[in-house]
């Protein structure tokens, strides 16, 4: 196998690939990015990748760079007569731009399906997109895996362990599914947060649906990028008599305010994963690594395996 293909790092995530190709017993490849003085820049093989299977992991979050890295790498292992090229996203940026949802805007998800195809990925790895059918934007096959394999076994050595009464939460309806899948899983009840918006990344009202008082509130979603929905939704469960609040939110996107208001929030603690790292520490976050699921799914799938328990929710 070890013959068969190779994995390649980007530079956003350099970490997490090496963390993948150490879970499958291997090291990275080779690869440089060369830089012009206007910023311009040409990623770049240095060993033959002929015939192989290419891995490329890079999760696509801003600078927009990033995905232009994975787009090159992508064209040049194509170029250098790759039998396959799989795009190891493990966040796929520009996912809420899933639908048209007012005039005259682009769908910005379906734009980077597109970008993708158009570069020469034969298949795509990536976790918990924002929206689900994101997946039927592609015409190559999508691997779409879930981090509940790594949040449920977490939450529930802290239910064990610490005695907790735990309610999940969805913090808006958009995450009523998922959240309710951990429900029945944990076999807990469910609540969800209500919120309006004005405008993108400002709440105006927000109220809950469902009893809270004197349980252990666990808060799920798929991303936390300002964290001013999260927060909310933990102080509002606290006002309605949850004895603690907590959160679990695969890709820590963290901009702007996030971090300021994550430490003065009434949260125990916010549970995230390595898909995009941390731009700077944060004690009341906790980072857990996707890099044994993924590389076990990389195994399965150069074994032809079945994947089908990793994808989920």
């Amino acid at each position: 196998m070890a013959n068969k293909f190779k994995i390649f790092a980007g530079s956003a995530t350099q970490d997490l690939a090496n963390k993948i190709a150490e879970k499958m017993g291997t090291t990275t490849g080779n690869v440089t990015i060369f830089r012009f003085s206007d910023g311009e820049f040409q990623p770049s093989f240095e060993e033959s990748v002929r015939g192989q299977d290419v891995f490329i992991v890079q999760s696509t979050m801003p600078p927009t760079e990033n995905l232009f890295e994975v787009l090159q790498m992508v064209d040049a292992a194509k170029r250098a007569s790759a039998a396959n090229i799989i795009a190891v996203l493990p966040y796929y940026g520009f996912a809420r731009q899933d639908r048209k949802d007012r005039p005259r805007v682009s769908i910005g998800a379906k734009l980077v399906a597109n970008l993708l195809s158009a570069a020469g990925v034969t298949r795509v790895i990536t976790m918990d997109l924002h929206a689900d059918q994101i997946q039927g934007f592609f015409e190559v096959p999508v691997d779409h895996l879930y981090a509940s394999s790594i949040f449920l076994p977490y939450i529930k050595s802290l239910k064990e362990q610490e005695s907790l009464d735990v309610v999940m939460a969805a913090p808006d309806t958009g995450g009523t599914k998922r959240a309710n899948a951990y429900a029945k899983y944990l076999d807990v009840d469910l609540a969800i947060c209500y919120k309006q918006r004005e405008r993108a990344n400002e709440v105006s009202s927000m109220t809950v649906i469902g009893n809270v008082k004197g349980k252990d509130v666990v808060i799920i979603d798929d991303m936390i990028d300002t964290a001013g929905t999260l927060t909310k939704a933990a102080a509002m469960m606290m006002e309605h008599g949850a004895k603690s609040v907590r959160a679990c939110c695969t890709h820590p996107v963290l901009s702007g305010p996030a971090h300021e208001r994550i430490e003065n929030s009434v949260l125990t603690e916010l549970v995230v994963t390595d898909t995009i790292p941390l731009a700077k520490e944060n004690k009341k976050i906790k980072v857990l690594t996707v890099s044994d699921l993924f590389g076990t799914v990389i195994e399965n799938l150069l074994s032809q395996e079945s994947i089908s328990k990793h994808c989920i929710a």
